[in-house]
């Protein structure tokens, strides 16, 4: 079937409605002679005359009267669309996907996303609890959060967090009966509770640093996860020793329930940061998400960030 050129349509449809090719031409932003010649040619193809012209007035001819009663609402409805497209991307609205970890979610999202939600009742949220890499773009989120160089270089990073430190960490039941570890290499003769990478399967190879000495461990223990909370219940058990960022740990640490070791062998790195695929036009609401989220201080550069669980 031909293509029809709509713009001669919507040419009839003005010259139509406004009885004045003059009046239609300022309307439409034309020329006199190029609204005249495509309405012409509309009427060429079509083979059948749409206009009455004189020299003083245009008006519908019988099969100009169908056409426009026909199509001419069809236009209106377009616009009527465009303008409601037009009021989403200018109003804050709609629903925003993330893709992240249950601890950063609590401490972080939640917290600096509230007074947002709350001034934007159109607004909506929507979290995936995950600790695998997910492909945000195969899997049609708008954003992520990880931590450090786990970002990949084709991404825009936005820090929405205060610099980390890991930490390492047991109960005091689980030292009565074990020794203090002085250096990293001592933690080869405890029992450790590992962590699985849900994004390379292998186990997670505990880091250190002091003094721009780097130390990799790989522990060994009776316990594998692949999440952090119950990591932190099988250190309060007394089950093992546990790494992981201090904040897990924070408040069994304050109350007695955990004891810290190698302290000075965990020195702080760049926390998380929000990814997301380069866009042209955001839409207001991510706008706001990230604006909301984003750390206002000046951090640590991500270009010195490490891995981290």
């Amino acid at each position: 079937m031909a293509r029809r050129n709509l713009n001669d349509l919507l040419y009839f449809v003005t010259v139509g409605r406004e009885g004045s090719f003059t009046r239609a031409a300022s309307l439409l932003g034309v020329t006199q002679s190029a609204l005249s010649q495509a309405v012409s040619g509309l009427e060429a193809r079509l083979e059948i005359r749409l206009l009455t012209r004189t020299t003083r007035s245009v008006s519908l001819t019988a099969a100009g009267e169908r056409l426009l009663n026909a199509i001419g609402h069809r236009f209106d409805e377009i616009n009527a669309e465009l303008d409601e497209l037009t009021e989403i991307r200018d109003k804050p609205a709609g629903t925003v996907r993330i893709t992240c970890g249950e601890h950063v979610l609590r401490t972080t999202l939640l917290p600096k996303l509230t007074p947002l939600l709350r001034d934007y009742s159109d607004i909506k949220v929507e979290f995936d609890i995950n600790y695998g890499f997910r492909d945000i773009v195969a899997d049609r989120f708008d954003a992520g959060v990880r931590l450090g160089d786990t970002i990949d270089k084709d991404m825009i990073a936005v820090p929405i967090g205060p610099q980390l430190r890991m930490a390492v960490a047991a109960s005091p039941a689980y030292f009565r009966t074990h020794p203090i570890p002085k250096t990293p290499r001592d933690l080869l003769k405890h029992i450790c509770i590992n962590q699985r990478m849900q994004s390379a399967g292998g186990l997670y190879v505990w880091d250190f640093e002091r003094r721009g000495k780097q130390v990799n461990v790989r522990v060994d223990g009776q316990l594998i996860f692949n999440t952090s909370p119950s990591m932190v219940d099988s250190a309060l058990a007394g089950l093992g020793i546990a790494y992981l960022p201090e904040a897990e740990f924070a408040p069994h640490i304050e109350e007695g329930r955990l004891v810290r070791v190698l302290e000075d062998w965990c020195p702080p790195f760049p926390g998380y940061y929000l990814y997301y695929a380069s866009r042209r036009q955001p839409s207001p609401a991510f706008s706001l998400v990230v604006d909301a989220l984003r750390v206002r201080a000046s951090g640590s550069p991500r270009s010195g960030s490490r891995a981290r669980p």
